[in-house]
């Protein structure tokens, strides 16, 4: 079963990609565009979020086709990787964190609808989805080993918080996010979590340190160090990718916790 792996911005493609093959899937939410090909050994379908040239910004992600469409393809697993603003003053700008936990509090898409697959009443598939972590720690292991093989300081645990785009936050919606424990921002990864655990994917997501969100120190980073930054994330993502990759095709992973569904 191949593993999958979802880029965002500045990593439009994975390098080292053997013989990718796009295509259109149709799914119940839309068609989503997947990449079937080899990397390092590996057979994996990729997903690029926003498309080539950045098409799509984050209010404009099809969450929903491109989890369903991994999911029909028998995918293994999703990996995801994000740039990330960071919200804790003592993380390093271009390190990488393996996240642990999320805060997702609106549960909503950028079109404003609830974070669901189950939108509809008596949907044989609907259920609760119930867990203790959202992010499944067989698969985060595999990363972890996989950015030490590669020599990539990383990590290991951070709370990942989702924020609607494709504004950046102000200085009081940062402290509020801080208070919550929140130790990154980015504005796609919320709904990947959640649609991956409600299809029973295992997911998981390493973030790379762009830019420190608004007043986290005194002076805003620069936009021209967070373009940079989000240039060198490429070649950071495609080492620990290439080291984890090939570990999480040999391994058995679940999902984070369980749907519990109803009959009837």
């Amino acid at each position: 079963m191949p593993i999958a792996i979802i880029t965002g911005s500045g990593t439009y493609a994975l390098p080292g990609f053997e013989s990718p093959d796009a295509e259109l899937v149709a799914t119940e939410w839309g068609d989503a565009t997947v990449s079937r090909g080899v990397f390092a050994g590996t057979d994996v379908l990729h997903v690029s979020r926003h498309g080539e040239g950045h098409r799509r910004l984050s209010n404009t992600v099809t969450h929903r086709a491109n989890i369903a469409a991994l999911a029909e393809l028998g995918a293994d697993a999703v990996i995801g990787v994000t740039v990330c603003g960071a919200v804790d003053p003592t993380i390093e700008l271009g390190s990488l964190t393996c996240f642990d936990d999320l805060h997702f509090l609106a549960n909503r898409l950028g079109d404003g609808e609830l974070c669901t697959f189950y939108s509809e009443p008596a949907d044989r598939r609907r259920g609760h989805w119930i867990f203790e972590t959202p992010f499944s720690e067989s698969l985060r292991a595999v990363l972890l080993a996989g950015a030490r093989e590669a020599g990539v300081a990383i990590r290991d645990g951070g709370v990942y918080g989702h924020v609607d785009g494709p504004r950046f936050n102000t200085r009081p919606e940062i402290r509020g996010l801080a208070a919550c424990g929140v130790t990154h921002v980015s504005q796609t990864g919320g709904p990947e979590a959640v649609l991956c655990g409600e299809a029973e994917l295992p997911y998981a997501l390493l973030g790379y340190a762009t830019d420190y969100a608004n007043g986290v120190t005194e002076a805003a980073t620069p936009v021209q160090t967070l373009l940079d930054m989000m240039a060198a994330s490429t070649a950071t993502f495609a080492a620990v990718l290439e080291a984890a990759v090939p570990l999480a095709a040999g391994a058995d992973h679940a999902p984070a916790g369980t749907v519990y569904r109803f009959e009837g």
